[in-house]
Formats: structure tokens, sequence, C-alpha cells
């Protein structure tokens, strides 16, 4: 269950990340989808994050198998990206990840998020998010998670 007392909003598991991502409702629209993260190398769940949220990009490093994965379209602007190591306020490096899509009327997506959980203190943020202005996009709903 999310603890919304104090300044940062905090959570224990996967459901909590969910519940945070449609609070936030990334550019305003709800968010109707959300998967979580995992290592398609080790099936980890603790990653190292980038971001750049103004081209609307980001990475994931496995801790555990050092794998690398972008999530949704970011390969495609990685190029263009400055990625950004992502940090806790708590000063950690470590996260739980969820993706939340927010869908058009057409079930095409029209915005990203992602959200992160900090592994050493449950804080809950959402580090990047983008959208999308092309179709077809449903496939990015598989993609990197």
């Amino acid at each position: 269950m999310i603890d919304s007392n104090g300044r940062f909003w905090r959570g224990e598991n996967f459901d909590d990340l969910v519940e945070y991502l449609r609070e936030f409702q990334p550019g305003g629209y709800p968010v109707e989808h959300v998967n979580e993260l995992t290592c398609p190398e080790c099936a980890g769940g603790t990653f190292y994050v980038e971001a750049d949220d103004t081209e609307g990009a980001a990475l994931a490093r496995c801790a555990a198998c050092q794998t690398i994965q972008y999530i949704a379209d970011s390969v495609d602007y990685a190029d263009e990206a400055d990625l950004v190591e992502c940090a806790c306020p708590c000063a950690n490096e470590t996260f739980a990840i969820a993706v939340g899509y927010a869908l058009r009327h057409d079930q095409e997506i029209r915005w990203i998020s992602v959200g992160l959980r900090c592994i050493q203190d449950g804080i809950l943020g959402v580090y990047a998010d983008w959208k999308i202005d092309y179709s077809p996009s449903r496939h990015l709903l598989t993609t990197a998670v």
C-alpha cells in the first residue's frame, strides 16, 4: 500500500508503482496499461536507469548481470539523447521499473511513462515520460518489458 504521508510517496511492490503511475497521469492522460520490467537474461528486477526526459528516452541496466535494454522506442532516440543516471533523493541508484502506457481511442500508444521505485527506501517517482506521435505504436507495449 502506498504511503503518501510525507514529502515523497513510498511503495513496497509493483502494485504500488502501478497505482503511482495511474495517479501521475503523464501528459494529463490516464495510464491504461502498465508493464513490469524484468531482465531478459536473468529475470532480475533491479536496475540502474539512465533517462533523458527532454528527448524521451530511457535505458535500464540489470544490477545482477549488467544486461542493457532500451525502454519502448528509446533505442530510436538514443543517439540524440543525453542519458543521465537516475538517483533517488536518498542517493540510491537501483530501482524496480514499471512502464506505463496511455492509449488513444484507437488503442495505439499516446504517452509512455517510466516509473521507478527505489530499492532502498521505496520512494516512487516518474523519471521520464514522453509522447508517441506515430502509428502503429502498439508494438511498444512489449518492447523491453
